[in-house]
């Protein structure tokens, strides 16, 4: 790509950015070197690798690469026996922590990782050598005394010397040398411990001078006392010096011998600290990963110039190379042509170089070799250059090299000289780069142009969207429809007298005027087709929101309609459950005094109340009275299924009983329940869940379905609807089997995804409270979930 088009779209600018983001000093120096790549296959592979890493920020937060310096010379310096100085050792260490920490951060995450698996696994902490560097190295200017029993010892015994030191001074101080002394301080001259003497009581105090005040009043003096303690911590000052040199020595060694492991680590980490700034930078600009063609077809949807407020910039729909490869854009001075030009242009380059894009999602870009644009005011006085020169040199150069896979950008082509002149020579360049079908945007004012476009086929016109009540421009790009400069208005709102404005309209020739009349029905028609299509939107979201509306009422009244049949059932259920708790208790007190007669004939009597109660509450097909509909799994067993001296459960009665005999013809049966043995019909029985073999198949089922739920839910890159319908199955799943709390990780994106769970889980009834995501929990990307 040539270096004249990045300065021109200001790519530059975008490569700072990207700069910024980095944390290491050789990430930074790659980003102000990126330019686009000149194969598809490298284009695509940076794109998945921003994609990817932006995925991981939305699932575990963002990765620092604080602690990452440029530790190669030290490594070589190692693997040639030299010595590192306790800095770079602690460099090294923080190279190692790094490594382990960035290793462990996709964490839950590994499935998202792709392209960047084997960066992350590839990368080794080595735990021993950076624990061993933050042992024995406590900052880049002091070595632990622990580093080695001998430095220990040396230093106790220099503590022991000059606590003598301090000692004996104190004493002279407060004793004999009191009145020869300017001060009663001890001090330290050339290392060694000194007091200050007046000049004139030097020979009162016997010792070596080793330094005197700016006036000669005060001679700093060590004691002869203290001579030899001075020199015994000089010679321990030695011994330990030698010590760290051994100490260090050894440490250097170490990392000689995990050199390649370090260097190797570096590498990876200055590529994911590019890599991972790529993504940072599409986060802060809102952009999202183009999709590539080789055809030429650019469709740029919501597009923004990343260099103006997002805030403030109104986005382009702009689209090229589908229906026609040259698009004339006409429209008023500063009304957006320039920027809009840019905007196409940088975004290409960005695409192309691996950078997300400020654009809506299935943006289009095509792969260009070359990209050439002839945009601003080049006029140079030195090589004797006008505006018209300095233009036409860039427009023969760009001639000179396009091909068919070039994009060519052109602003004002044709302009600064006379304009019939220049009209016919923008035509006739345009004309020459469409017949080679090299994919062109170039804007004019020249109404020629726009002629041109109409009555050619591939090519066709845009403009920049005017309001003609504010007599402003838009910014919005119309494409298929034919602009106006709109000199005569932006004139009389800036004032010009209307009388002038009207002698210029007679001065315009009769074809320009028609072709002023024509385009001026144009907007109108196209003004109005925006207004029916803007009234057509607003009927048919009142009429969503209407049937939306509708739909709740209908909900509702299902919901009431349900809530009062339950009641009724319930209370219905609870009234015969009374009148058959009393006719049980009224059999059980038969059965303890009456006879075997009576308590048959009570049986039949409680029988022929059954059917009663069938008659009342028809059966629903399974010999449940329909008003138990609560458990329909409860009653009922098949005639062949059934044995003697199973287990079951007499549902009448609700006792637990033995089977004795198997059902006759019309189903019916003896159960043993204590001392009775009742005759009963197998549609009223029911297996005895309770029973040693039921409970463990039961629990069996429960503890194997409960394994198999995990504790996180992973929804990024589903629908709505879909995310929404997965997340209540698995909650379900996750609150019957008792785990709590669960995670569901939507990402950031948006946002939609994540208020759509957020408003699922208010209305759940059975969670108990839900929250955002911690630092290394993965931030708003995540909800943590607690049940009740």
């Amino acid at each position: 790509m040539n270096d004249k088009v990045l300065h021109t779209l200001e790519f530059d600018k975008i490569t700072g950015f990207l700069a910024d983001k980095c944390t290491s000093e050789a990430a930074k120096q790659r980003a102000l070197a990126l330019r686009p790549f000149e194969r598809i296959e490298e284009v695509e592979r940076a794109q998945e690798e921003t994609a990817e890493a932006l995925e991981l920020i939305f699932a575990r937060g963002s990765l620092g690469f604080r602690g990452l310096k440029d530790v190669r010379p030290s490594v070589k310096r190692s693997q040639s026996g030299g010595v590192l100085t306790a800095s770079e050792l602690m460099h090294i260490a923080s190279l190692l922590e790094l490594s382990g920490r960035v290793r462990n951060y996709p964490g839950e995450s590994e499935a998202l990782l792709k392209l960047l698996r084997d960066r992350f696994f590839c990368l080794e902490a080595l735990p021993s050598l950076s624990g061993e560097i933050r042992r024995v190295i406590q900052d880049e200017n002091e070595i632990a005394d622990s580093a080695s029993p001998a430095l220990a010892s040396i230093r106790r015994k220099m503590k022991s010397r000059a606590e003598s030191i301090h000692s004996t001074l104190q004493s002279l101080i407060r004793g004999s040398l009191k009145d020869y002394l300017m001060d009663a301080v001890i001090t330290m001259r050339d290392n060694r411990y000194c007091i200050p003497v007046r000049a004139e009581h030097k020979s009162n105090v016997p010792g070596m001078v080793h330094d005197m005040s700016s006036t000669g009043s005060t001679l700093f003096i060590e004691p002869q006392a203290i001579v030899n303690l001075n020199n015994e911590i000089r010679e321990l000052e030695r011994a330990e010096e030698e010590e760290i040199q051994r100490i260090l020595m050894a440490l250097s060694a170490k990392v000689a011998e995990c050199a390649e492991v370090c260097l190797a680590d570096e590498e990876i980490l200055k590529e994911l600290d590019f890599i991972f700034a790529r993504a940072e930078l599409a986060l802060d600009m809102d952009a999202m990963r183009p999709v590539f063609n080789t055809g030429g077809i650019i469709n740029l949807r919501g597009a923004r110039h990343p260099l103006l407020d997002r805030k403030t910039a109104v986005p382009i729909d702009l689209h090229l190379g589908d229906e026609f490869d040259l698009l004339i854009v006409t429209g008023p001075n500063t009304g957006g042509k320039t920027v809009a030009l840019k905007t196409v242009g940088l975004l290409e380059l960005m695409g192309l170089s691996g950078l997300h894009i400020p654009a809506k999602d299935l943006s289009e870009l095509s792969f260009f070799r070359e990209i050439y644009a002839d945009i601003g005011d080049e006029q140079s006085i030195e090589q004797s250059l006008s505006t018209f020169s300095s233009h036409m040199k860039n427009v023969v150069e760009i001639l000179k090299q396009a091909n068919i896979m070039s994009l060519c950008l052109f602003d004002e082509l044709g302009a600064g000289t006379d304009p019939t002149e220049g009209a016919a020579l923008a035509e006739a360049i345009v004309s020459y780069l469409h017949q080679r079908s090299i994919r062109t945007i170039a804007t004019t004012h020249y109404a020629e142009l726009k002629e041109y476009a109409l009555t050619t086929n591939w090519v066709e016109n845009a403009c920049l969207e005017f309001d003609p009540v504010t007599l402003s421009p838009t910014y919005r790009i119309l494409v298929g429809v034919p602009g106006k400069s709109n000199a005569f208005a932006i004139s009389s709102r800036l004032g010009l007298p209307d009388r002038i404005i009207e002698n210029a309209e007679k001065l315009m020739a009769e074809e320009d005027q028609r072709l002023e009349k024509l385009m001026d029905n144009l907007e109108e028609s196209r003004l109005f087709l925006e207004q029916e299509k803007q009234a057509l939107s607003e009927k048919r979201e009142e009429l969503e929101k209407r049937e939306q509306k509708l739909s709740g009422t209908e909900k509702n009244l299902e919901e009431s309609k349900e809530k009062i049949l339950a009641g009724a059932r319930a209370e219905a259920k609870e009234l015969l459950e009374e009148a058959k708790a009393t006719a049980d208790e009224t059999i059980r007190r038969m059965q303890r005094f009456a006879d075997t007669d009576t308590l048959r004939a009570a049986e039949e009597a409680r029988s022929r109340v059954r059917e009663s109660l069938k008659r009342t509450y028809p059966e629903n097909g399974k010999g449940d009275i329909s008003v138990f509909e609560t458990a329909p799994a409860a009653g009922g067993l098949d005639p062949k299924t059934v044995k003697k001296g199973d287990s079951v459960r007499v549902l009448s009665l609700n006792l637990k009983g033995t089977v004795n005999s198997v059902p006759d013809a019309k189903g019916y049966l003896f159960v043993q329940c204590g001392i009775i043995n009742n005759k009963v019909h197998v549609s009223d029985l029911a297996p005895d869940s309770s029973s040693p073999a039921q409970a463990a198949r039961t629990s069996a089922r429960g503890l194997s379905h409960a394994s198999t739920i995990s504790p996180e839910l992973m929804l990024i890159g589903k629908r709505q609807d879909e995310a929404i319908s997965e997340l209540e199955s698995y909650l379900d799943d996750a609150y019957m089997s008792h785990i709590s709390p669960v995670r569901i990780v939507h990402g950031k994106g948006t946002g939609a995804l994540r208020d759509a769970v957020r408003k699922y889980l208010k209305k759940c009834r059975y969670v108990k409270s839900f929250r955002a995501g911690e630092f290394g929990e993965g931030d708003a990307g995540v909800t943590i979930v607690d049940f009740k």
